[in-house]
């Protein structure tokens, strides 16, 4: 099995990133990490539901990359820098998957120093060489 890479590299306030936005391997989809990004920058400001919903709207756009949606989506890791936002992560979370959403894991994590959420997913595309 060979793994395709999707999207362009990640660019970050001028800075290529030493990683893939998303890879391809057989029928799934692996995507990075996502943190909140606003025009390339990294958001640092706004609410737990705003930075969640820049996160998610992301994580949606590299899917389509991919040949891929949220429907795709099998298994979501979640880091919070915040015990205290996850309800409102969990709100948001739960309008971006409102049916049949994926499985899911969450941390606390103090790794994310600038902002309060990091989404990682994983998609199941039987599409492969999209």
């Amino acid at each position: 099995m060979s793994k395709q890479i999707i999207g362009e590299p990640l660019v970050i306030q001028g800075r290529t990133l030493s990683l893939s936005r998303a890879v391809r391997a057989g029928d799934m989809v692996y995507l990075t990490g996502q943190v909140p990004m606003r025009d390339g920058q990294v958001m640092t400001w706004g609410t737990i539901e705003d930075q969640t919903r820049a996160v998610l709207d992301e994580i949606t756009a590299t899917l389509a990359l991919a040949g891929c949606s949220r429907d795709d989506v099998v298994k979501a890791m979640v880091w919070l820098k915040d015990r205290a936002d996850f309800p409102g992560f969990n709100a948001v979370y739960a309008e971006y998957f409102p049916q049949d959403p994926p499985a899911r894991s969450a941390l606390i994590s103090d790794f994310l120093v600038d902002v309060r959420v990091e989404v990682e997913v994983i998609a199941w595309s039987p599409q492969p060489g999209i």
